[in-house]
């Protein structure tokens, strides 16, 4: 059997959003804290004993979220033309972090976006 090994960041950004063609409030500007969990698999490990370093991890998902943090997410492309919710969030962090750091050894399992402490998504892909 193959070993498989899940590496795990977490980190955070703070930004606004309004949901368009949403009856209720979140039609309305508002902000979150949002949480967001990187899942990396690694199948081999390099000649230290690691399948990625945390520090590429985190310094790839905090570069990519220094473009969304303290913005309205309308304003920023893709969701100025789809609704930023939680769900399209988390599939354009995911598509964005795999071009990053995939590899043929690393890809990107998961990410899972925290709208609150009690609500969020995790996307993936096959």
């Amino acid at each position: 059997m193959a070993a498989v090994y899940t590496l795990k960041i977490l980190t955070d950004f703070a930004a606004a959003h309004y949901l368009r063609d949403y009856e209720g409030v979140c039609n309305r500007l508002h902000g979150h804290n949002w949480k967001v969990e990187v899942n990396v698999k690694a199948r081999q490990l390099d000649k230290v004993g690691m399948g990625i370093d945390f520090k590429v991890i985190k310094e790839a998902t905090r570069s990519l979220l220094g473009r969304l943090d303290h913005y309205n997410l309308n304003d920023l492309a893709p969701f100025d033309e789809i609704n930023p919710t939680a769900e399209n969030i988390a599939a354009f962090l995911y598509r964005e972090l795999s071009q990053q750091l995939n590899t043929n050894a690393v890809q990107v399992n998961a990410v899972t976006l925290w709208e609150t402490d009690r609500a969020c998504v995790t996307y993936t892909e096959d």
